[in-house]
């Protein structure tokens, strides 16, 4: 009988691999440095992780978590809740539809992939932003983020590799 606990305990930490990941770069991606401007255009890590795991495991990072996800951020950063939720949301949403797209191609591809979506997602958060501001922000920080989350992807990229093949591959 202890084989069939430790064997559900171990699949569960499995299962919840994505959404730990992906907390633990929201974390990590919020942790102060003492660099001038350097918050306005930080990379965005935890995109990257719900870009990854909406592709190759949609199954263990739903909807609902990601929009969670975004919820948590907003609270833990002071961004006006419900923000980062929209962004997930609609992120998901987006790569789900291109999923079957994503499944077969080259790195490059997926990059390239998440260069579109990382600049969408920077573009929707400066409008909402802007709407917010009840004026036109400049939209540089937002394209700078956006050019440096592409920029540190494939880092990321490699790290969610191995972590899929250790650990959610049969």
């Amino acid at each position: 009988m202890t084989g069939g606990f430790w064997s559900r305990l171990d699949q569960t930490g499995r299962n919840i691999a994505p959404f730990a990941v992906t907390v633990a770069l929201m974390l990590f991606g919020m942790v102060p440095l003492r660099l001038p401007s350097y918050a306005a255009v930080a990379p965005m890590l935890p995109l990257m992780a719900l870009y990854y795991w909406v592709i190759h495991r949609p199954d263990l990072l739903r909807p609902s978590v990601a929009f969670g996800l975004g919820l948590l951020q907003d609270l833990l950063s002071g961004t006006p809740l419900g923000m980062t939720p929209l962004i997930y949301v609609l992120v998901y949403w987006v790569v789900l539809t291109q999923r079957r797209f994503f499944l077969g191609t080259s790195f490059t591809m997926l990059w390239f992939g998440f260069a579109l979506i990382a600049f969408g997602a920077s573009v929707v958060g400066w409008l909402a932003w802007s709407i917010l501001n009840l004026r036109l922000l400049s939209p540089d920080p937002a394209l700078m983020q956006a050019v440096m989350t592409v920029a540190v992807f494939p880092v990321f990229g490699w790290l969610f590799i191995r972590i899929h093949r250790a650990f959610l591959q049969a």
